[in-house]
């Protein structure tokens, strides 16, 4: 099974990459907080202060590396956010620190450790999207975006669980569960829930597992586990990034964005992962004039003269309610103008966009299986493998997998028109409130506070502000902006299509003047 090729041990990474290095200590030495033996906080560093360090010789990518793989080692079995590492890690650290003494270094990201969802492909690592149906699956060639992470240098740490199948397989599903994986804990209380099925990359970069890990987004998935895990999770325009070897849910919705601790983090890596690509045809409309350097259009006062639309999604929970009131103090204090708004036809939305799922999930991933030789071939033979195995339908159904099996064809009226109203409704629920109050950007709460995780009644999810931009194709970053006890809560600015930079650039402000963020305590439970 695919547990039995983790590869965890620091010791044994090293062999597989033929590097000399100092001896690694015992797993008992490793410190509990981040980053003590590299002499910083690697909790807090960012990559331009990791990529300064290791310019003037204070450290190299392998040391780096090897620092995130001990801690993977000491800390991941509270969290259960990697599944496995990559063997090729420190071989890929060690070509990063030859390229720097040799003057050839790839770009920002050179030597940064990054960690891919499970359902991202790469030909190192088995892509099972956490189901024990593809626990050998080796596809043929890497997804376009870990090919465009390898040639800016960056060092694929290993793969983090998900929501298996990115949380579409049943209505009662519970987030950060896999058949693979198992259950995603959140870091700052163990027993509530890392939500939305990017769980384990939101977890592991809010442990200080990776510097940065990549989740994907159909409506929520990388959004809500930043919220909840107190990272920064970008989910771009769609279009923006490639989705060429990434599990599908809808091609109509589904894109891959960065997570980090930092918004200059996540603005390096997108700007890294950007760009088109002739298997995809929605990377073909990113416009001419893109940046192509986010980190680059961060202006500490970005928001003084801004119009800043607050949907406060207010009296669902009052935790929710005092941060976003924090967070409006904060804008003002920093020159921005609030403006309160609540983007009209969210029923409507939502009402269109679940049948509409159902169909193209269907479309998608039967494509994407066929080229899986080996496993099952459909969705109908899913189906089939779930019902005999004894673990996959242990915790819950597969609702979601019947239901789409019996879905109309894309080719079917009541489908397009569904389709149709859900894009065309989510772009004018934020165009439409864009411009009538003259906003650069809408903040939301993204998240409640996370609820303690159980199994067979689903996700006790309160509330979420994803929908609009995630059904529209818009940009989305959500970055720390409080608590409710010691769990996190973050706030979501998102835009209009391609506005990636002016939502990353609100929220790197934000960040600065307000700053939320703290590590995670591994706290086991709360009253």
């Amino acid at each position: 099974m695919y547990a039995v090729i983790r590869l965890r041990s620091t010791a044994v990474l090293l062999a597989l990459a033929g590097l000399v290095a100092a001896p690694v200590p015992a797993l008992a030495a490793v410190p509990a907080q981040p980053g003590p033996s590299l002499g910083f906080d690697l909790d807090a560093a960012t990559i331009p202060e990791l990529q300064q360090r290791m310019d003037h010789g204070r450290l190299s990518a392998v040391a780096l590396t090897q620092a995130y793989l001990r801690r993977i080692d000491a800390l991941d079995g509270k969290v259960h956010a990697v599944v496995a590492v990559d063997p090729a890690a420190l071989r890929a650290a060690a070509a990063s620190d030859v390229r720097r003494r040799t003057g050839h270094t790839l770009g920002q990201l050179d030597g940064i450790p990054v960690l891919l969802k499970d359902n991202i492909d790469t030909r190192t690592l088995p892509a099972t999207a956490g189901s024990r149906a593809l626990p050998r699956s080796r596809p043929a060639a890497d997804a376009a975006l870990v090919d465009r992470l390898q040639r800016g240098g960056a060092v694929i740490l290993g793969k983090t669980n998900l929501s298996e199948w990115a949380n579409y397989r049943s209505t009662h599903a519970t987030s950060g569960w896999s058949g693979i994986g198992g259950q995603t804990n959140d870091p700052y209380v163990l027993d509530r829930n890392p939500c939305g099925s990017s769980s384990g990359s939101g977890a592991a970069v809010a442990a200080t597992l990776a510097q940065v890990a990549i989740g994907t987004e159909t409506d929520g998935s990388i959004v809500c586990p930043a919220g909840a895990n107190d990272v920064v999770g970008e989910k771009p325009t769609l279009g923006l990034v490639s989705r060429t070897g990434v599990v599908p849910i809808s091609a109509e919705q589904d894109t891959a964005g960065p997570m980090a601790r930092h918004v200059v983090d996540t603005a390096i890596t997108l700007s890294v992962l950007q760009g088109r690509d002739a298997a995809d045809p929605a990377t073909a409309a990113i416009p001419a004039n893109q940046p192509r350097d986010y980190a680059a259009l961060l202006r500490p006062g970005a928001l003084r003269g801004a119009r800043i639309g607050v949907w406060r999604m207010a009296g669902q929970d009052a935790d929710v309610d005092r941060v976003v009131q924090d967070a409006v103090r904060t804008l003002t204090s920093r020159g921005a103008t609030v403006v309160e708004v609540d983007p009209p036809y969210q029923d409507q939305i939502g009402a269109a966009e679940s049948p509409a799922l159902l169909t193209e999930f269907k479309r998608d991933v039967n494509a994407y299986l066929t080229h899986r030789p080996g496993h099952p071939a459909n969705l109908n033979e899913l189906i089939a493998f779930n019902r005999k195995d004894p673990v996959e339908l242990s915790k819950f159904g597969q609702e979601l997998f019947e239901q789409a099996a019996a879905a109309p064809s894309p080719a079917d009226p009541t489908y397009r028109a569904q389709r149709a109203t859900a894009t065309s409704l989510a772009r004018r629920s934020i165009d439409e409130t864009l411009a009538a109050q003259h906003l650069d950007a809408i903040v939301a709460p993204t998240n409640s506070p996370a609820w303690k995780t159980t199994y067979g009644t689903g996700d006790a999810f309160v509330l979420g502000s994803s929908t609009p931009a995630a059904v529209a194709g818009y940009p989305n970053v959500s970055v720390p902006a409080g608590f409710a006890g010691p769990l996190p809560i973050g706030v979501s600015f998102f835009a209009g299509r391609w506005a990636d930079a002016r939502v990353l650039a609100l929220a790197a402000a934000f960040e600065k003047a307000a700053p939320a963020r703290r590590a995670p305590a591994f706290i086991p439970t709360i009253g």
